[in-house]
């Protein structure tokens, strides 16, 4: 943050008023003496070149700041139609961090509100280690082509709620890693993109459990992918992904509606035969409805030798706009409680396993 801003004891606020402006990039460091409220009212534009901004992968970032205010209704542009074009990471996993247009770490008692992020050369926003921090009213504008740019990345953060927001991008809409607790996702539209993940899961070592994630009231439109848990086999360790609840979610032309994969493999480099580590339990998806574009709308894939415990599906229903034959569902490894479902959405095929 500012010098000044940041000493003052008294709550203050940083305007940016109507209008475009270029703008290279910082990092407002905390901690600060009291509140502040970032207002953007009008457009930040990133450099198109990112060789051009100071950190190799952030362009505006917020850090160890409590109470913590981003409004206005402004845009933060990325410009990055260039990157998504020099972006191998569906083929690389190696490949060059790209920057992201918010990054917000350590942040406490916060608050985003009402603002847009536009073309992010990676991800829109991550949140890393927040806690008590409200989304609301936020946009993330940017084509299916965009790739690797999830909307919201969270992050080992604890209380986090995104409530009111529009999604349309190229990657996931709502992505969440390692390490989180109590999140909540509420009255989101999400497409187009790869729909809302928990996950992936299970890659790394030193990975936390993850617990306590509501997402309700959602609708997805010409997405990917639903909603999904999605862990990588071969885990290093043990890990848990726990209370994890889908709720009265409309979905249209979707693909994947409905989706646990244990076997997330992107780059197609795991070990074939070994299964993952992340047990999954306390699982529910509850009143989700629409079309979707594959005819498995259901495929609940967990892993061998410790199934998914404790998985309900309740009032589910799907058309499937396609010709690839019948609707129908996968389940393996699990044996979930089945309430107000049609049979070839009830776990039709695979082999179910206690």
């Amino acid at each position: 943050m500012d010098r000044c801003t940041c000493a003052s004891t008294t709550p203050s606020k940083i305007v940016v008023p109507k209008g475009t402006f270029k703008f290279v990039g910082t990092t407002f460091k905390g901690p600060c003496k009291a509140a502040i409220e970032f207002q953007v009212q009008g457009t930040l534009q990133a450099p198109v070149d990112g060789s051009q901004l100071p950190k190799d992968d952030t362009w505006i970032g917020f850090d160890h700041v409590d109470g913590l205010t981003l409004s206005g209704g402004g845009t933060f542009d990325g410009q990055g139609a260039q990157s998504w074009k020099n972006n191998d990471c569906n083929k690389n996993r190696n490949c060059k961090t790209k920057h992201i247009n918010l990054r917000f770490h350590f942040l406490t008692n916060s608050k985003i509100l009402d603002v847009t992020s536009k073309d992010s050369k990676n991800f829109h926003v991550n949140v890393f280690k927040c806690e008590k921090v409200e989304i609301k009213g936020f946009t993330v504008s940017a084509p299916k082509e965009s790739m690797n740019t999830d909307g919201i990345h969270i992050g080992r953060s604890t209380g986090i709620s995104i409530t009111d927001t529009t999604i349309g991008t190229g990657d996931d809409c709502i992505s969440i890693g390692d390490g989180n607790k109590d999140i909540t996702v509420t009255n989101v539209t999400c497409g187009p993109g790869h729909g809302i993940a928990i996950g992936s899961l299970g890659r790394y070592p030193e990975e936390e459990p993850v617990s306590g994630f509501n997402i309700k009231n959602c609708t997805l439109t010409d997405t990917t992918n639903g909603v999904r848990i999605k862990t990588w086999p071969a885990s290093p360790k043990d890990a848990t992904a726990s209370d994890i609840h889908f709720e009265d979610i409309t979905m249209v032309n979707v693909g994947n509606p409905i989706l646990i994969d244990q076997e997330y493999c992107p780059w197609n480099e795991c070990k074939k035969g070994v299964p993952s580590k992340v047990k999954i339990s306390n699982v529910s998806f509850k009143n989700i409805k629409g079309t979707c574009t594959d005819p498995v709308a259901v495929k609940l894939v967990c892993t061998q030798g410790m199934p998914c415990e404790n998985v309900e599906l309740s009032d589910i229903d799907f058309k499937y706009t396609g010709n690839k034959g019948p609707i129908t569902s996968v389940c393996s490894n699990v044996k979930p409680t089945i309430n107000r479902v049609p049979q070839p959405l009830a776990c039709a095929t695979g082999a179910a396993a206690a």
